[in-house]
Formats: C-alpha cells, sequence, structure tokens
C-alpha cells in the first residue's frame, strides 16, 4: 500500500531564523537619511506588519510613491544585511528540518515576506535544495490569517491540508493554519495557545510530535 504523504509548512521570520535584528537595522539605516528617527520600540510594535502598514503610520499622509520607495529600498537593505550575515538559526530548527527530510516528511516555507526575502534567506540558511516549495507574499492575494500561502505550499507539495502540519511563531499564522483545516505548532509564549502543540523552543519540542499529529 502506498503511504500518502504529510507535509511541514514552515513559516519562516522568528521560526527558523532569528531576522528581528536584521530587519530593526534596515529600517534605521531607510529612514535616517530623510531625517526620521525611529525608536526601537516602534519597530517592535511594527514588526510583522505590511511595509505600507508601518510607513503609514511613521509618515502619515506621506504619497504612495514615497512608501513603495522606501519599503523598497527597506527590503534591499534587509537582504544586504542578511547575506553579510550572520544569520543564526534558532534553536532546534535546522535540526528538526534535517530529521524530517529523513523521516520522508515534504517540506516548504510558506511566508509573508517577499519572495526575494525568502529566497536569499533560505539561500543563506542552505534551505533551498532541503525545500519542496519556497511560498512566498508575491504568491497569494490574502496574508494571514486567512490560509492562502499554506494552502498554496501544500498545494504544491501535493500535499492534503489535513496531512500537513504548520510551524509558526505568530497568532496569524496558527489562526491560518486554523482556517486552512491544517495541524499546528507554535513556538513561543501564550499568544500561541490555540495551536495544537505550544513550545517556548523547537529544541524542547518531543520527539514524536510530527507523528501525533499526522498519523503515518
Amino acid at each position: 500500500m502506498t503511504r500518502r504523504p504529510r507535509a511541514v509548512l514552515w513559516d519562516l521570520d522568528g521560526t527558523i531564523a532569528d531576522s528581528k535584528e536584521f530587519h530593526w537595522r534596515a529600517w534605521r539605516e531607510t529612514m535616517l537619511p530623510g531625517g526620521v528617527e525611529i525608536t526601537y520600540e516602534q519597530f517592535l510594535h511594527s514588526f510583522g506588519q505590511r511595509n505600507d502598514a508601518i510607513l503609514g503610520a511613521w509618515l502619515p499622509g506621506a504619497p504612495a510613491e514615497r512608501v513603495k520607495r522606501l519599503g523598497d529600498a527597506k527590503e534591499e537593505a534587509f537582504r544586504r544585511l542578511v547575506a553579510t550575515g550572520p544569520l543564526h538559526p534558532l534553536p532546534g530548527a535546522l535540526e528538526w528540518i534535517e530529521r524530517l527530510a529523513h523521516g520522508g516528511w515534504k517540506q516548504a516555507i510558506a511566508s509573508s515576506a517577499p519572495r526575494a526575502n525568502v529566497e536569499t534567506m533560505a539561500r543563506v540558511l542552505k534551505l533551498d535544495k532541503v525545500m519542496g516549495a519556497l511560498v512566498s507574499a508575491e504568491d497569494v492575494h490574502r496574508g494571514k490569517p486567512e490560509p492562502d500561502v499554506f494552502l498554496a505550499a501544500a498545494q504544491r507539495l501535493g500535499v492534503e491540508p489535513a496531512r500537513s502540519v504548520v510551524v509558526e511563531d505568530a497568532a496569524a499564522g496558527i489562526e491560518a493554519a486554523r482556517r486552512g483545516g491544517m495541524r499546528s505548532i507554535g513556538v513561543g509564549g501564550d499568544a500561541l495557545r490555540e495551536a495544537d502543540v505550544l513550545v517556548t523552543s523547537l529544541a524542547d519540542l518531543p520527539s514524536d510530535t510530527f507523528d501525533r499529529l499526522v498519523a503515518v
């Protein structure tokens, strides 16, 4: 009997890699030449939002072309900083990706980040050869908490949503998994309590977790 395939769909920023400092440095580098000095608290409050929403709060009434130009410049700076590194994987992430690959699981990155960012981070972390698909913001019309990015990733892998496990560090991603009919692992604090499994670190994840969530 042929076994139906199983998949793990990974968020990237904050789940596989700790990229927050690179985003902070990129925003400061982009905004300072225009005389806009942002605080770290402002950055943290905006982290994870779309660039147009972030800049709308920092630059009320700014023309759309300026918002786009600054957003594009920030992402270019982010990719340059990531490429020169070092970009550190979060504890347990790469070990789990390798273990799942050996166990026959299909895997994909399903991120709300721009495609160029996803490709850069995947290349730096040497994930581009392991992942069966890279799905990014440009590939879907609706972002998380809508399930589109995870459904697209599962479809590209040829795996049913019900046989897919999402790994996320954001509540919106956990909700997206639920709406997509997928099981989920939350990596973080109580804000992710709606996940099927919640851990503070992937290094603490029991060895049978994925198998328990999606039986062979």
